[in-house]
């Protein structure tokens, strides 16, 4: 695994987009560009990617967790993948080995981790979701962040993002699931 560079970003929440203040809420990511030994390769056997997501699965996760203001509450993933890649290599580096570590790391997550990846150019964004770790009905708990690095990803690159929220949406008002809206 080549990883070219780590991005870290940290945001704290004090009002909702209308102006309304509400209780701090602290969501941290981290954005891991490494090298997708796959590009521009057809390839049955994408194993070598699960590793990826397993290794970094634990290191980003446990850092995360540091920058957290409170313990974490939600979680999410995403992967994009650059344009001489295919969208399942961001799929092999999230699904089969990344949930682990991270669920290790924060002490739990009985939910599905919330998940996107798409094929992308240079400096392109990716909509990370976030869900409660334990309660995927949660509607207070479902957010996104948009997170993008300007020189990732590469053609032969792949930005592995991990995400972890302290808190719900500011000020959730859509109801608490689907037995209770």
């Amino acid at each position: 695994m080549e990883t070219r560079k780590t991005v870290f970003t940290k945001e704290i929440i004090m009002m909702d987009e209308m102006g309304k203040p509400c209780a701090p809420i602290t969501r941290v990511a981290a954005l891991a560009i490494v090298r997708n030994a796959f590009a521009g390769i057809d390839q049955e056997d994408l194993s070598q990617l699960f590793e990826v997501g397993a290794a970094l699965g634990k290191t980003l996760t446990e850092e995360l967790v540091h920058m957290l203001s409170a313990p974490p509450i939600c979680y999410g993933k995403a992967a994009l993948v650059g344009t001489s890649g295919g969208m399942e290599h961001g799929a092999a580096v999230l699904h089969p080995r990344l949930g682990k570590p991270v669920r290790e790391a924060i002490g739990g997550g009985k939910a599905l981790m919330p998940s996107n990846h798409k094929v992308g150019a240079l400096g392109g964004s990716i909509d990370l979701p976030l869900g409660h770790k334990d309660e995927a009905w949660s509607f207070d708990h479902i957010d996104t962040m948009t997170l993008w690095v300007p020189d990732a990803p590469r053609a032969d690159e792949i930005v592995l993002c991990i995400g972890l929220s302290d808190a719900t949406r500011p000020h959730p008002r859509v109801g608490k699931g689907p037995r209770n809206s």
